[in-house]
């Protein structure tokens, strides 16, 4: 694969608007966006063919030590890291940026890269004629510039106080997501105190995850400007609620959308309820990909709308999989919400999971569950029971092991991306399995920070 390269006349117009530095990102199994820069006038260079970046790339811990080695991820080797220049963006104060893929030295994929297994998850709905689009939410919790807790006194849930409070911030961000082309639909204070969410306009799922990344940067560097820091922890503090990061996704084909307009439940189509019933029957084998991290266990807890059922339900946001119908309320159309995703999740690798899921059970037929119309948790374990409802584990060393074990999830990510994501937990579950909450919540409240 070959970049087609920026004209000398389009560098030219960059560094006459003041850019001077391009960031690359990728994001790592553990969930860590890692970045390199170059000069404006190497942006090419970065594109094809690249710039070299070590296997280990793939196995950093979220630690700031660990390397999770694996018999294929060492120290020997080189890769390449290429920026896709049609995503190209200007982020403001001299910077632009772009996502970078993964490539070897001789421009075959890495099978471990995120971005690369993304779009060939999006190529596989393709093929099976299905357009997908996912639109992501950033739930995150300002802190000090420490990481420390900031006052609370002006706060409520949804509050306007905390607009207020934060207005500059507010602002800032959004003023800088309509600079860089991030389209925010909304952005307000959330149940947590100093939380905040903001949902993005859905685009098809590379571009989807994308824009996910760019807004988690433009949101880091607001914070800072204001004398702040983000913490994408998906527990920031123990006992809180927690931060998701969850998807929204929809599906159409040539005939129309599978989520609306059919005779099935809640308006789906027979092959949308396959999908949403794919996606519900993976979830336990999935839950290493979408909610893995040594944290993610101290969000799983019923009443944090975080989805530890098993189920799906309209508008339930106590379900895992909450289905959203169409109709004025809804723009886009129907879609269905996966709520177990939490920031420390590789957003590249959680679509991927998601989307193939879906079109597993699409090919499978798979039958729909019965919907689920109360929370889940005021139902009794014998009528949970009958209706077939999981309770997803908080359990870590369960979650790694069912993906590990997964072949379906090995079928849809492919082997490196699985050992790699299992090699990357197990080692956070060896070091650190046995710290209390609290110890956890501090010890990673800024682990994927930017």
């Amino acid at each position: 694969m070959t970049a087609t390269p920026l004209a000398a006349a389009a560098i030219a117009q960059l560094e006459a608007e003041g850019v001077d530095t391009v960031i690359g990102t990728v994001v790592n199994p553990a969930g860590l966006t890692q970045a390199k820069t170059v000069p404006i006038r190497r942006t090419n260079t970065f594109a094809d063919p690249g710039l070299g970046a070590s296997p280990s790339w793939h196995a950093f811990a979220i630690d700031q030590s660990g390397i999770a080695f694996t018999d294929d991820v060492g120290v020997v080797g080189d890769q390449r890291l290429r920026i896709d220049l049609s995503a190209l963006r200007m982020i403001g104060d001299g910077v632009a940026w772009a996502p970078a893929t993964f490539f070897e030295q001789d421009g075959t994929p890495v099978p471990a890269c995120a971005r690369g297994t993304l779009s060939r998850v999006e190529a596989a709905l393709d093929k099976a004629g299905i357009e997908a689009a996912i639109g992501h939410e950033v739930e995150f919790l300002l802190v000090g510039p420490e990481g420390g807790r900031l006052p609370t006194a002006l706060w409520a849930q949804y509050g306007l106080a905390g607009v207020l409070e934060h207005e500059a911030f507010v602002r800032d961000v959004n003023t800088a997501a309509a600079t860089a082309g991030v389209a925010i639909e909304q952005f307000h204070p959330e149940y947590g105190a100093n939380q905040f969410e903001i949902s993005l306009a859905p685009l098809s799922p590379v571009a989807a995850a994308d824009q996910l990344v760019l807004t988690r940067i433009i949101i880091g560097r607001a914070a800072r400007r204001h004398g702040l820091r983000v913490s994408l922890s998906p527990a920031p503090f123990a006992g809180g609620v927690g931060s998701g990061a969850h998807q929204h996704f929809s599906l159409t084909t040539p005939e129309g959308p599978l989520f609306s307009g059919g005779t099935g439940a809640a308006g789906m189509t027979p092959a949308g309820e396959s999908a949403v019933a794919g996606v519900i029957g993976g979830l336990p084998e999935a839950q290493g990909v979408l909610c893995g991290s040594i944290v993610s266990g101290l969000r799983l807890r019923p009443g944090n709308w975080a989805g530890v059922y098993a189920c799906w339900g309209t508008e339930n946001r106590e379900a895992a999989v909450r289905f959203v119908k169409g109709g004025p309320g809804s723009p886009h159309g129907g879609n269905a919400e996966v709520k177990v995703v939490d920031p420390s999740a590789n957003p590249y690798l959680a679509s991927a999971a998601i989307l193939g899921l879906a079109l597993d059970g699409i090919q499978r037929e798979a039958a729909l569950p019965p919907e689920t119309t109360l929370d889940p948790a005021k139902l009794t374990d014998s009528d949970r029971d009958s209706a077939g409802i999981l309770r997803l584990p908080d359990d870590q060393a369960k979650a790694i092991a069912a993906l590990d074990g997964s072949a379906l999830l090995r079928s849809i990510l492919g082997d490196p991306v699985v050992d790699m994501v299992v090699a990357v937990r197990r080692l956070e579950h060896e070091r650190y399995g046995d710290l209390a909450p609290e110890e956890l919540a501090d010890k990673f409240r800024m682990a994927w920070s930017l």
